[in-house]
């Protein structure tokens, strides 16, 4: 059952091809904040764990979720360091609640979010979540975060969230640095840490300035399962290892196979 549910979906959330020390050239802004997510204790090592987007896509519940953190426990994978269990797209209803909040779907996620952290919790785990800087997310199933920063921030540090990841869909053509940045700042007033995994797609060198803003950032474009993606990302991210360090990390999302 416990390899049923991970298949090959063990998942390297940030493959780091060259753990190097942060650019001399960062501005005072960015080490001030770098700083910050130190404090924090956020990202001190790569992010390790589980996603469910590249097995499952939409078909997402919160019951794979639990069996998933079960797995991770019980085949001493969380030992290892692979504390992550994350949902990724499609975990919300269509529209927001008549106050302008998101809501867990009650057809494959009826207990909520809450209830389901706390699960994760209870294993010694952590519960990642999945969000977009635009007005909706990559699946179109519902709605983005952009112009809800805040509140959404606020949202997932509610429910007991431990990671955003944060996608680049549907968005109003602005810059992706100013778009990032709003949730960036919204997750520091948030009230409870949250590594924040920013999904650029590496089209504008993220490496070179994401650094600022979040714990990680994805280099590249959407990989498959198998080894000759995980290892042409490897070879991809060996170009921005300079920009690598505690708390700030470039990556790409990587397979373990089982």
């Amino acid at each position: 059952m416990e390899r049923r549910v991970i298949g090959f979906l063990v998942v390297l959330l940030q493959l780091v091809s060259c753990v190097g020390a942060l650019s001399g050239n960062a501005s005072n802004s960015g080490s001030l904040y770098a700083a910050f997510l130190l404090s924090n204790g956020i990202g001190r090592t790569p992010p390790m764990g589980w996603n469910s987007w590249n097995h499952f896509h939409c078909r997402i519940d919160e019951w794979t979720i639990k069996k998933t953190a079960d797995a991770l426990v019980s085949t001493g994978l969380a030992a290892l360091g692979y504390k992550y269990v994350n949902i990724d797209d499609c975990w919300g209803e269509a529209n927001r609640d008549s106050r302008g909040n998101l809501v867990a779907r009650k057809s494959t996620f009826p207990s909520g979010i809450k209830a389901l952290a706390d699960y994760v919790h209870s294993k010694g785990m952590k519960l990642g979540i999945y969000s977009d800087a635009g007005y909706r997310t990559c699946s179109k199933t519902m709605p983005g975060s952009l112009g809800h920063e805040e509140q959404d921030a606020r949202t997932f540090a509610s429910w007991g969230v431990d990671y955003l990841k944060y996608d680049n869909c549907y968005h109003d053509g602005s810059s992706p640095q100013n778009r990032f940045a709003r949730m960036s700042y919204a997750l520091r007033k948030a009230g409870r840490p949250i590594l924040y995994s920013i999904c650029e797609w590496g089209e504008q060198n993220p490496a070179t300035w994401a650094g600022t803003l979040g714990n990680s950032w994805r280099t590249g474009g959407d990989i498959q399962d198998k080894w000759e993606s995980m290892t042409s990302a490897a070879d991809q991210n060996d170009a921005w290892g300079r920009f690598a360090g505690p708390g700030r990390w470039n990556g790409t999302v990587s397979f373990l196979f089982l």
